[in-house]
C-alpha cells in the first residue's frame, strides 16, 4: 500500500485538514499507542461490542437467532420477538429514535459515540491497528518503515499485515451476512459452489473489499471527509456539553518543565502523537476530534511523571474549561428529555400492539356487493398471520349491531404454521327485507382459548333502498 508522507514535519492546524500535506498529498497518520484509565476502559467497551456483534447470530431465543433479519421470509426476529412485513412501520420509530437518541447523547456528552462505540473506531483502533502495531511496531518504527525502500523487512511485514487485514475483513463480512441468512444457512452456503449462491458470494466479497479499503487505507478519512456527524456537532452541542478540551489557563504559556513562570504544558506534543486524526487538541475544539480520550491519557502520563495534577486535557464543558460551572439541567436538555421519553413511550406502546397474530381484511375481487332474490351479499378475504415461532390454532368471529345476518367461512378453527399465514373467504348475507343500508362490522381473530388477539373493521354495503322495493 503506497504512502505519501511528506518528509517535512507535519504541523497540525485547526483551519486545515490534518491528513493533508501542504502540497495536497495524503499525510498518513501513525498514532502512537497510549496507556491509561480511559484507554483501558475504551478497549474493554470495544471488545464487549465486538463480542456482542459476533455472538448475536449464534444466540438462540425462541428458536431463532437473537437478531435475525430474514429478508427472504420478510420476518425480523429480535430477542424472541418476531415482526413481519406488516410491522415495518415500527422501523420509523426505531430509526428516528436512534437518531434522536444520538443527538441527545451528543448534546449531553459530546462525541462520546464516536470515540467509544462507533464501529469505525471500534474496529479500526481496537482490531486493525492492534494487528498493525503487533507486526510493524510502534509509531516511530511504522514511520521508518514508510520511509524505507521495498526491502525484505518491509515486504514481509506489509504482506503479513495486509493478509491479516484481508482475513479480518472477510470474517467481518461473513458475520454481517449471518444476520440475514443465519449461521447454519451461511455455513451451508459456504460448503456449496459459489455459483449456487452467487449473489450472496458477490456481496460478501464486495463488502469485505470495502472493509479492507476502509480499515487498511482510508481510515480517518471516513470520519473527516464522509461522515457528516462531525460537521453537525456545532449545532448539537453548546457551551455546557461535555467535550475533550485543553485547559489553556493552566497550560499557557508553554515551556520546559524546569522553566519558571510558565504553564503546566511542556509542549511535548504527546497529545498530538496519539491522536488518531492527527489534530492538536490545544488549538481548541475541532471537527476532526472524535472524543477518543487518547490525548487525555497521554497528557495525564506526562503530568504524573512531572508530579503535577492530572486534567490539563480532560473531559469538561467549554464553560468548565473557562473556570465556570457546567449546567447539566438546561432548557435544551429538558426539551430533549421530554421528546425522548415521548418517543420511547410511543415505541413501547406500538410494540405492545404487536401480538401473536395479525389480521387484514379486504373486499373480494369482483362486484362490491351482490343481490339475488332473497339476500344482499358481501364477500371478503381475511388474512391471518401467525407471528409466533410455533404453530398455533385460530378462529374467526364477526361482530355487528345489524340483526338477521348470516356468515359463512368462520365456522371452523384452523392451524397456521410458525410465521405462516392463511387467507380465508368470508361471506356475509343479509335478507333483503332486513337490509336498511350500509353498516359496520368487526372481524376478530381468536386463539384456541377464545381470547381476541386482533380485530379489523369492515363495511357491509348494498344498493339504494329504493331499488330493493
Amino acid at each position: 500500500m503506497p504512502h505519501s508522507n511528506s518528509q517535512k514535519k507535519h504541523v497540525p492546524n485547526r483551519d486545515e485538514l490534518t491528513a493533508v500535506n501542504d502540497d495536497g498529498s495524503r499525510y498518513i497518520i501513525h498514532p502512537a499507542d497510549t496507556k491509561g484509565r480511559f484507554t483501558v476502559s475504551r478497549r474493554l467497551v470495544a471488545y464487549v461490542l465486538v463480542l456482542v456483534y459476533a455472538a448475536l447470530p449464534w444466540i438462540e431465543i425462541g428458536g431463532y437467532p437473537a437478531l435475525f433479519l430474514d429478508t427472504n421470509a420478510m420476518r425480523f426476529h429480535f430477542l424472541g420477538m418476531t415482526f413481519g412485513s406488516q410491522d415495518l412501520w415500527l422501523a420509523f420509530f426505531l430509526i428516528s429514535g436512534l437518531g434522536f437518541g444520538l443527538f441527545y447523547v451528543t448534546a449531553l456528552l459530546g462525541r462520546i459515540w464516536c470515540g467509544w462505540a462507533c464501529p469505525q473506531t471500534v474496529f479500526l483502533e481496537h482490531v486493525y491497528r492492534r494487528v498493525e502495531r503487533w507486526i510493524e511496531g510502534d509509531a516511530v518504527k511504522r514511520r521508518k518503515l514508510d520511509a524505507a525502500g521495498w526491502g525484505f523487512e518491509r515486504i514481509w511485514k506489509r504482506g503479513l499485515k495486509h493478509a491479516l487485514f484481508a482475513f479480518l475483513s472477510l470474517a467481518l463480512a461473513h458475520m454481517f451476512m449471518a444476520y440475514f441468512v443465519s449461521v447454519p444457512g451461511l455455513w451451508e452456503m459456504m460448503h456449496e459452489a459459489p455459483a449456487e449462491n452467487w449473489k450472496i458470494f458477490v456481496f460478501v466479497f464486495a463488502y469485505a473489499a470495502a472493509l479492507y479499503f476502509n480499515f487498511a487505507w482510508f481510515r480517518e478519512q471516513l470520519c473527516i471527509v464522509i461522515c457528516p456527524y462531525g460537521r453537525l456537532q456545532s449545532a448539537l452541542i453548546d457551551e455546557h456539553s461535555m467535550v475533550i478540551g485543553y485547559d489553556e489557563k493552566r497550560g499557557e504559556p508553554r515551556g520546559k518543565a524546569k522553566t519558571a513562570d510558565v504553564g503546566d504544558c511542556i509542549d511535548c506534543n504527546k497529545c498530538v502523537q496519539v491522536c488518531p486524526t492527527g489534530i492538536d487538541i490545544r488549538q481548541g475544539l475541532q471537527m476532526e476530534c472524535i472524543g477518543c480520550s487518547a490525548c487525555i491519557d497521554a497528557c495525564d502520563s506526562v503530568m504524573d511523571k512531572l508530579k503535577r495534577p492530572r486534567g490539563l486535557i480532560r473531559y469538561d464543558s467549554m464553560e468548565g474549561l473557562e473556570g465556570r460551572k457546567t449546567k447539566y439541567v438546561r432548557p435544551r436538555m429538558i426539551l430533549y428529555t421530554v421528546l425522548l421519553l415521548v418517543g420511547a413511550s410511543v415505541l413501547l406502546f406500538s410494540i405492545r400492539g404487536v401480538g401473536d397474530a395479525t389480521i387484514t381484511a379486504w373486499r373480494a375481487p369482483g362486484s362490491s356487493y351482490y343481490v339475488d332474490a332473497e339476500v344482499v351479499r358481501n364477500q371478503f378475504m381475511v388474512r391471518v398471520s401467525n407471528t409466533k415461532n410455533q404453530a398455533a390454532t385460530y378462529s374467526l368471529e364477526l361482530d355487528s349491531a345489524q340483526e338477521a345476518i348470516s356468515v359463512r367461512g368462520i365456522d371452523q378453527s384452523f392451524e397456521i404454521s410458525s410465521n405462516g399465514n392463511v387467507v380465508r373467504p368470508v361471506v356475509v348475507l343479509v335478507d333483503k327485507a332486513d337490509f336498511q343500508g350500509p353498516f359496520s362490522m368487526t372481524v376478530r381473530v381468536l386463539d384456541d382459548e377464545g381470547e381476541t388477539l386482533m380485530k379489523r373493521p369492515v363495511e357491509f354495503i348494498g344498493p339504494s333502498l329504493s331499488l330493493l322495493k
